[in-house]
């Protein structure tokens, strides 16, 4: 609906800003901001904004450094702009390099300043509705898959499962741009390994090693997962980040090319750093003990990320241990102790955060009570940081 969005006008006159709120208070829910600089401000501020109206000519930054700088920042946010007639050549150039929605000519009708910004509310209908659609078609597609992987090599699933929390997380506090992608990448990370024997992972999750003739052959995942995402639509850069999942920040590790650092994706670098942590946790380490070892590893992860998961891991502790019935499990929950399943189904690992389908397969296969990690807060850590982990990221040094 027109009336729930919000339009910025922006412009280094203050009259003229007072002439926009005189004549469309009534139509829009609208904002002014004086000048570039402080327009750029108010989408951090006041936003988010679906359509923003400004000058071309302002002192310091004119309107297409405005709207370029706008533009990288909020993407979605249609722009027009306003300018006269001796700006033409520099307001077409600004339209073909795709920064700008709509220029209108200076002097310009209150009417049609009306109908260009309602053109512009519906265009950015049309990119919201487009993008819930792709998102929610994605995260279908991704079910699927990730259900499949769950029949065919529980082992693959769990450690998926296991490393969502910690990579979301870390994403978050990154303010990680699109956190949806970075999400579907947790979930696909491990679809490669629905080829390799479930038994093989197994004895990877136990030893936190394997054979070099097993290892090389565990390796092929990210290529064979990222090979087959690269026929689905939209996912192009989903398949990167799993691609090199594995690589190390020194450029070492696979696939073999020369990429190290900054390069890598930044959610393969997130990757990287929780899936080697899970693994060497689930092979028996402490908490502590397993980010020394990660530490010791000369160059193999983002320093960065690398004290991100420091943080964290000291942060778990901020949930409460208990021993629960089947019955009593939520979704949310993390295992404190490897659980059997029933017949040929393995176990669950400890760390695995717990949903509906592995409750119902733990009440089936007679469990009796369960050590588990319970926040303090359910489900905060799915929409925001939980509260604990805030605290401790604020006694950390900066990063």
């Amino acid at each position: 609906m027109i009336s729930n969005q919000k339009i910025l006008f922006v412009d280094d006159d203050p009259e003229v800003l007072a002439s926009y709120r005189r004549a469309f208070r009534k139509t829009f829910r609208l904002d002014t901001a004086e000048g570039p600089v402080r327009g750029l401000e108010a989408m951090v501020e006041d936003g988010p904004y679906a359509v923003v109206v400004s000058d071309l000519r302002m002192p310091g930054m004119d309107g297409i450094e405005f709207f370029t700088r706008l533009r990288k920042t909020c993407p979605d946010t249609v722009r027009i702009m306003l300018t006269g007639y001796a700006d033409i050549r520099a307001a077409i150039a600004a339209v073909n390099a795709g920064n700008v929605f709509r220029f209108l000519a200076k002097p310009c009708p209150e009417a049609e300043v009306e109908e260009a910004i309602k053109a512009g509310l519906t265009q950015y209908g049309l990119i919201n509705a487009e993008k819930e659609f792709l998102k929610g078609t994605l995260r279908g597609t991704i079910k699927v898959l990730t259900d499949l992987l769950a029949l065919l090599n529980s082992e693959a699933h769990g450690r998926s499962t296991r490393i969502k929390r910690l990579v979301m997380d870390m994403g978050r506090y990154l303010e990680y741009p699109d956190l949806w992608r970075l999400e579907l990448a947790v979930m696909l990370s491990q679809i490669g390994c629905a080829v390799l024997p479930e038994a093989m992972l197994a004895a990877f999750r136990r030893e936190g090693r394997l054979e070099p003739e097993r290892q090389k052959l565990f390796e092929m995942h990210p290529k064979i997962a990222a090979d087959l995402l690269a026929n689905i639509p939209k996912l192009a850069e989903i398949a990167e980040i799993i691609r090199y999942q594995e690589k190390r920040f020194n450029g070492s590790g696979p696939p073999d090319e020369d990429r190290r650092g900054v390069d890598i994706p930044l959610g393969a670098r997130l990757l990287k750093t929780a899936l080697d942590y899970d693994g060497l946790t689930c092979s028996g380490k402490t908490k502590a003990e397993a980010v020394e070892i990660m530490k010791g590893r000369r160059e193999w992860y983002d320093p960065k990320v690398l004290q991100l998961v420091e943080s964290f891991a000291s942060g778990r502790e901020g949930y409460a241990r208990a021993r629960k019935e089947p019955s009593e499990l939520a979704p949310g929950m993390i295992l404190d102790q490897d659980a059997p399943l029933s017949g040929e189904e393995g176990a669950l690992c400890k760390g695995t955060e717990l949903d509906a389908e592995m409750i119902g397969k733990l009440a089936a296969s007679g469990s009796a009570r369960i050590q588990v990690l319970a926040a303090v807060e359910e489900n905060a850590i799915l929409g925001r940081l939980d509260p604990n982990l805030i605290r401790v990221l604020k006694n950390a040094r900066k990063i």
